[in-house]
């Protein structure tokens, strides 16, 4: 079947906005704009155009990642001109289409997203998603690395292994590649640009799927685990004088939180900076409990202090003779960054004689 006429879409719904984007090679950021846009009301339905002619795309009402134009109050969002240096508030990567649509119509697709109505938690997310989302489509379209190789390189530092084919933009890429490149002889551009076209639409569905699963998990699960977090760390000095160790009554994503609030209200004075172990219930608060070593970073594999090297690998009998603390010591893991009883008595012996060792 030929591809249809972007005229012809431009007549489809009158109601619905048209959107444009470049045909051709697409990458992950204008995927993403694309789906984002649509999550809003007002693009639920909007017919998509793929062309780089400037007299069609002069016919969309909203454009991303094509024309060399940006300009909020007439729906531009091209970030490839050579004057274009706009960032998301606060951080300093150059936006792509993905962080040019997110910084104009996030709080809306948020709020629109997760039913909330508070401005300061549609704030919190809002700011949440762009760091730990958002930005790194950003920085791959603009060609940034996590780490710069001349740094990498200074310290000789290289790769354990290849991780380029791990990433969503990598997903995204192989949208790009027919299974059969043969199998396009004798067919019209028509067809070919109506595949293409295809082949794009499944791309921006999957990363806009991604994007709704980060901000459903951050707005059903990160954000409403801030206040017990909180009210952990305001409590952390009846378990410890120092406040090394962070009581929470349920298994909660607390990392995040922990290391915000670390930076946002600085320990007292003779009080340790940082929390060491976090205790947490495995299920109910009158079962097992699990220390979990706090990392030196989110996501690292590096502890701020690992469990007694002593204890790592010990079970059981052996661990309760070990640690000297109440019978019912479970496990410590190998690697020394979590361990277990079977009451909460235990579990803060545990971490308290831990970080004193």
């Amino acid at each position: 079947m030929a591809a249809e006429n972007p005229a012809k879409k431009m007549k489809m719904d009158i109601d619905a906005p048209l959107i444009g984007t470049h045909n051709g090679h697409f990458h992950a950021d204008e995927a993403l704009a694309v789906s984002m846009l649509r999550l809003l009301p007002t693009y639920a339905e909007s017919p998509l155009v793929r062309t780089r002619d400037l007299a069609t795309l002069a016919k969309c009402h909203t454009v991303v990642d094509v024309g060399a134009e940006y300009d909020d109050a007439r729906k531009r969002y091209d970030h490839h001109q050579k004057e274009f240096t706009t960032v998301f508030p606060g951080h300093n990567t150059k936006l792509s289409s993905a962080g040019l649509v997110y910084m104009h119509f996030g709080k809306e697709i948020i709020a629109q997203v997760t039913g909330l109505s508070s401005s300061s938690d549609v704030d919190l997310l809002y700011e949440k998603i762009y760091t730990n989302f958002i930005e790194a489509f950003d920085a791959n379209d603009n060609g940034v690395s996590i780490v710069a190789p001349a740094d990498l390189e200074a310290a000789g530092l290289a790769k354990k292994f290849e991780d380029r084919g791990f990433s969503i933009a990598s997903v995204v890429n192989r949208y790009n590649y027919v299974p059969n490149k043969g199998a396009d002889s004798g067919k019209s551009d028509e067809e070919k640009q109506a595949e293409e076209d295809a082949r794009f639409a499944k791309a921006s569905t999957f990363v806009g799927e991604q994007f709704e699963y980060e901000l459903s998990d951050r707005a059903n699960n990160w954000l409403p685990a801030y206040t017990p977090c909180k009210k952990a760390f305001d409590d952390r000095f009846q378990h410890d004088s120092k406040g090394r160790i962070l009581v929470l009554n349920e298994g909660l994503p607390f990392m995040d939180h922990l290391y915000n609030l670390e930076k946002d209200f600085p320990a007292p004075e003779g009080a340790s900076p940082l929390v060491l172990y976090v205790l947490l219930p495995e299920d109910k608060p009158e079962g097992k409990w699990r220390i979990r070593a706090v990392s030196k970073q989110n996501g690292g594999f590096v502890n701020r202090k690992d469990l007694p090297d002593a204890w790592k690998g010990v079970r059981d009998e052996k661990l309760d003779a070990i640690t000297g603390c109440v019978p019912g010591a479970v496990f410590v893991h190998a690697a020394g960054f979590i361990g277990g009883h079977k009451s909460f008595e235990g579990a803060l012996q545990m971490a308290q004689k831990a970080v004193e060792l």
